[in-house]
């Protein structure tokens, strides 16, 4: 299946991405506290190419309309911001196919999935200018029912934007039909998680987490967090087509793009797709245009055009390292992913629904990010995560790191199972990872059927060397020991970690 071309020219000035225990079979003999190695610095990149920024727009083209032949992509949205103006906002393929009605990036509306949550870290940081909520506060002093104990520590507001409330994560959620959707409140009420270990402790990204800050929202608020978000951040900043309402009315229902199923090579359209039930978490609906001016807000310090949402420190809190799992590898912002370190430092928030695949990365230091919002088959989320890594590559390109053939290790062989996953449902083998020997210095990850090479630059750190896109980002992984066991995390994933749970 393959479609037609299509790139719409913006209008906006166009300027040069498991429940049981771990089994600890052949672990690895290093703990998160002993004093390790650095890991290897990528090259210091502190400026933005300027041949590289010109000829952005043509690449994307050329990326994207292969991809809307032979990667199940029906539409897109790439938006690409630079020194406070959006610089590139173009749309691709159409926003409904049967209708030949192609994407318009100022117009057209996509999921952006999670990247939603940034719009409720950005809220919940405005309660906490305004001296409404504490970071160090417990979360139960600012909602109408308890989340239970359990003999667990109290969850922490702070806890909720490093996504470390100790808790399952949630499923569910996502309805096609609007009779289904309920207040998210009641909702969430009634599935409030299972706590499986101490807040703060490590890692798994929560759902409920952000579901829960958004109601903190509009508890201490008074305002309901779809009319909140709307007066405070879009209004503001002229974000005129993005709303977390549901279900869309008016022109927003009008322009919302089509979502897409693949069946026998063919493009089958889907009703509309539900978020409401954790409108915090995901519900937002936008376009290019409103993506690059809230990109722009929160790469000059919360202010647009005059308009002010969050203070300075604000940002720089919402942007600053909170925690890692592993010990050499970029962990959590504030509600922001690290998605590199340094050289520079990007931030930013991936974002799938079932049927829309999305990417916000902002380098904060150069002033540039970009957005990507995709629909289509299961294919187009593979080929979001394609195209974002391959951007930040042309502009910030890598190279491999220096193999290490240091001291022997024990390989840390086994079944990987990550931490982020609902802990009320029978953990499924088949997302595990299957992690065995390659060679003296290299290992295979076997993900459903799908293989990896990763090789060793370090003790108990390895780089990907399968499937690398020219000029990187290269993937890490780190094998690293904790008090509860060996675990495994991925710098491309710093929302999980995988713990050990047996030898095949």
């Amino acid at each position: 299946m393959s479609l037609k071309f299509m790139r719409v020219l913006p209008s906006v000035g166009h300027r040069i991405l498991f429940a049981m225990a771990p089994v600890l079979l052949l672990p690895v003999q290093v703990s998160a506290s002993s004093p390790l190695p650095e890991a290897p610095p990528i090259a210091a990149i502190d400026t933005i190419e300027r041949g590289s920024l010109e000829t952005l727009p043509a690449f994307i083209d050329q990326m994207v309309a292969k991809q809307l032949k032979t990667s199940e992509v029906a539409g897109a949205v790439v938006t690409v911001v630079y020194d406070g103006k959006i610089f590139a906002n173009s749309g691709y393929g159409f926003k409904n196919i049967e209708a030949a009605v192609p994407v318009d990036p100022d117009a057209t509306l996509f999921h952006p999935g999670s990247v939603s949550k940034l719009f409720t870290w950005v809220a919940l940081m405005q309660q906490v200018e305004a001296g409404k909520v504490d970071l160090d506060a417990d979360v139960n002093s600012y909602i109408d029912f308890e989340i239970p104990r359990n003999g667990f520590a109290p969850i922490r507001v702070r806890d909720l934007f490093s996504h470390r409330p100790g808790m399952s994560d949630i499923s569910g959620f996502i309805v096609y039909d609007a009779e289904q959707l309920m207040p998210y409140s009641e909702w969430m009420k009634a599935k409030v998680p299972r706590r499986v270990w101490e807040p703060g402790v490590e890692t798994a990204y929560s759902n409920f987490g952000a579901t829960l800050a958004g109601y903190i929202v509009e508890r201490v608020s008074g305002e309901a967090f779809d009319d909140y978000t709307k007066n405070h951040i879009f209004l503001p900043l002229c974000m005129t087509s993005t709303s977390f309402s549901e279900p869309l009315d008016g022109n927003l229902a009008e322009n919302m793009a089509t979502g897409y199923k693949v069946e026998d090579g063919k493009f089958i359209a889907k009703g509309p797709e539900y978020l409401g039930l954790v409108m915090p978490a995901g519900s937002a609906v936008s376009t290019g245009r409103d993506m690059g001016r809230f990109m722009l807000a929160m790469l000059n310090g919360g202010t647009l055009d005059g308009r002010q949402i969050l203070k300075p420190r604000s940002v720089r809190l919402l942007q600053s390292n909170s925690a890692a799992n592993a010990p050499r590898l970029a962990g959590m912002a504030h509600g922001f992913l690290v998605e590199r370190e340094d050289s520079p430092r990007l931030v930013g928030h991936s974002g799938n629904t079932v049927d829309f695949h999305s990417d916000l990365v902002i380098a904060p230091e150069l002033g540039f990010g970009y957005y990507i919002s995709m629909s289509g088959g299961e294919g187009s989320s593979d080929a979001r995560t394609v195209l974002s890594r391959a951007i930040t590559g042309y502009m910030f390109p890598q190279t491999p790191t220096a193999r290490w053939s240091g001291e022997a290790e024990t390989a840390p062989l086994g079944r990987y199972r990550s931490n982020r996953r609902d802990y009320s449902k029978v953990p499924n083998p088949d997302y595990d990872i299957i992690v065995t020997a390659e060679g003296p210095d290299s290992l295979e990850f076997t993900v459903q059927g799908k293989k990896s090479i990763w090789e060793r630059i370090g003790p108990h750190l390895y780089e990907k060397v399968t499937d690398v896109p020219e000029g990187g980002p290269y993937d890490r992984v780190e094998f690293y020991q904790t008090d509860r066991g060996s675990r495994l995390s991925f710098s491309s994933e710093p929302y999980t970690a995988y713990h050990l749970v047996g030898t095949k």
